[in-house]
Formats: C-alpha cells, sequence, structure tokens
C-alpha cells in the first residue's frame, strides 16, 4: 500500500489542485524509512538492497522494497542491477533530483541534533543511535 501523504498529493498534483509547494516536498520524504534511505545514499554512497536491510534492521524487507520503489517511482534514486555469473547484484543510487533534496535533509538533521542538544536528551538511549541518522 503507497504513502497515504504521498498518494494524496500526487492525486492532488494530477487534478490541479496542489495547496503549496511545500507540500510536494514533504510528499517525496513521507515515509518512515524514506529519510534515512536518502541521507545514507548521499553520505555514503551507493547501497546493495542487503546492505540497507542491515542499515535499518527495524524495517522490514517488504517496507524497504516499498520504500525503495516510491523513491524510484518519484525519480529520487536509480536501481542498477547487474548480473556476475548466476549472481544478480542490485544497487540503489541518488538521481541527480535526488541529490538536490539532500540540503533540507542536511538542515534538518542539523535542526533535530541541536534540538536534542538543548534539550539535553541522552541520543545512546535512542533506538537508531547516531550511526544510523
Amino acid at each position: 500500500m503507497t504513502d497515504f501523504i504521498r498518494q494524496d498529493s500526487l492525486n492532488r498534483i494530477t487534478n490541479g489542485d496542489l495547496g503549496c509547494f511545500k507540500e510536494l516536498t514533504l510528499a517525496m520524504f513521507s515515509g518512515k524509512w524514506k529519510i534515512n534511505i536518502l541521507y545514507h545514499l548521499d553520505h555514503d554512497g551507493d547501497y546493495h538492497f542487503n546492505e540497507l536491510t542491515r542499515l535499518l534492521p527495524r524495517a522490514s524487507h517488504k517496507m524497504i522494497t516499498q520504500q525503495l520503489n516510491e523513491l524510484r517511482e518519484d525519480g529520487l534514486i536509480t536501481k542498477h542491477t547487474d548480473k556476475h555469473h548466476s549472481i544478480t547484484y542490485t544497487t540503489y543510487s541518488l538521481t541527480p533530483l535526488g541529490k538536490s533534496l539532500i540540503p533540507i535533509l542536511d538542515m534538518m538533521y542539523d535542526w533535530g541534533k541541536k534540538r536534542i542538544s538543548d534539550l539535553k536528551l541522552d541520543t545512546a538511549s535512542f533506538p537508531l543511535s547516531n550511526k544510523n541518522l
């Protein structure tokens, strides 16, 4: 099932009923793991599917697949498939359009990091520690 916010925004664009440009931008991130996937593809480079599952251990394979498919449909990432002998390798990478969202993600990261610091919260207790975003 497609993420509701993303699908609603896409429907509104199609019908000429988009209320604001921020809606479209937020729709590109909507989905529990998209921000993490985009952030890591930019900061770490290309990833294989299995590497993403290790990076996001709380996300199911089905959820990661869904998020990757939506990111591809929106033109933010590409999927490269290489076959070596009988083994197929699939790699995901950012497109130029996906890269254009990174400054926004970096600002969101910096804002969140500062806010956590201001609140004097211990990030070591977070389920996804700093190493995962």
